[in-house]
């Protein structure tokens, strides 16, 4: 995703807090922030549920990650099919 794009998305949307409301409706809530936690923002997405990928856009960076049973819990919660 470009920059242009993910500002677009992110000034639109204004999920990053809907996204971590997400993540806490998903059961993500019990786990505790190490010390090398993200301290903004965090938006996650899922481009293809079936390569089990989420894209975390963090501040002006964005972290790619394979988690199947994570990414189901996402679509889950968010009332996905």
């Amino acid at each position: 995703m470009t920059e242009t794009s993910r500002r677009k998305f992110l000034a639109a949307t204004g999920v990053g807090v809907a996204a971590a409301g997400t993540l806490g409706i998903a059961g993500v809530a019990q786990a505790r922030p190490g010390e090398r936690a993200a301290r903004e923002q965090v938006l996650a997405y899922v481009p293809n549920h079936r390569r089990a990928e989420i894209r975390l856009l963090v501040g002006e960076r964005e972290v790619v990650v394979q988690d199947r049973d994570l990414v189901a819990r996402l679509l889950n919660a968010a009332g996905g099919q």
